[in-house]
């Protein structure tokens, strides 16, 4: 049996009873391939006599040619998931990634907008009275008012729009509902007054004007355009706005917990990223407050 026919079984796994997104499974198994590859393995049973010396070699192989510390991370990642599968499959019985430890990656903090450049005032300037226009500034705001991913917003229909809170069917189809703020809550009423006056017709709470559901690139190049002309931060993305959600909320007293099951982490871990950046309004605070804080006061 060629070792590319086990891989596809254990992509299968991966969708199937894992349900991963295919996403997810085609950068699982381009990895594999890639140490397939680089290992030279011809037939299954080459698979046992690989070891971590051989993955080592891989390692360093991969950084050699510039690959970033956490892209050979995310390949390990896929190998040790792959190895376990082997064995549970009785195909292996060694695991070779038992020694190996990947590269430290260095962690670079999200990036946000600044909570005065996404007021209703700044903000209102840059849409227009329309459809689309109306339509578009709704997305932008369900993005900062409640951090949703993007492929979750495309997903959204009419009936998971609720009085007080939004259905979302997140990673590996995990529902969550997101709280709806007052003024989120008023715009969407105007919004779905105005689909019923236009006789919209949409599987879909947000669409292209024919009615068809929205796309990923659609989505990016309306929120880059409105951020360019609103705000100065480097980045201009849906995700940035996640990022943005998620910081202003910790900046104004949010808990982890909280945040963490409104923006539908797994785990805390990656919720944790964003107390850097609230503990810089932390430091100002407390050199501002304490009467030894700050260097400027006599």
């Amino acid at each position: 049996m060629a070792p590319f026919f086990v891989l596809e079984n254990f992509i299968k796994f991966l969708h199937v009873e894992k349900r991963f997104s295919e996403h997810t499974t085609i950068a699982y198994k381009k990895d594999i391939e890639q140490f397939l590859e680089f290992s030279e393995i011809s037939k299954t049973e080459d698979l046992e006599d690989v070891n971590h010396h051989l993955v080592r070699s891989w390692i360093v192989a991969l950084i050699d040619n510039g690959i970033e510390n956490k892209s050979v991370n995310r390949k390990l990642s896929s190998l040790r998931s792959f190895y376990k599968w082997l064995r549970k499959e009785n195909i292996t019985t060694a695991n070779p990634l038992v020694k190996i430890s990947g590269p430290k990656s260095s962690k670079r903090l999200p990036s946000f907008v600044k909570e005065s450049e996404l007021k209703d005032e700044n903000l209102n300037q840059y849409f227009s009275d329309d459809f689309e226009g109306i339509q578009d500034r709704l997305i932008l705001e369900f993005f900062y008012q409640t951090g949703i991913r993007l492929n979750e917003l495309i997903q959204l229909k009419d009936s998971d729009i609720q009085v007080d809170s939004i259905k979302v069917l997140g990673k590996r189809n995990k529902e969550r509902l997101i709280p709806v703020s007052n003024s989120l809550k008023l715009k969407i009423i105007e919004f779905n007054k105005l689909k019923q006056v236009q006789s919209f017709n949409s599987n879909f709470f947000f669409s292209l004007m024919n009615g068809n559901k929205l796309y990923p690139k659609y989505v990016y190049r309306k929120i880059h355009l409105y951020l360019t002309s609103a705000t100065s931060a480097e980045k201009r993305s849906p995700h940035m706005l996640r990022h943005t959600f998620a910081t202003h909320m910790l900046n104004n007293g949010a808990g982890l917990e909280t945040l963490k099951d409104i923006l539908g982490h797994a785990n805390l871990s990656a919720t944790q990223i964003y107390t850097h950046n609230s503990f810089s309004k932390l430091t100002n605070i407390y050199s501002q407050a304490h009467p030894r804080g700050s260097k400027d006061k006599t």
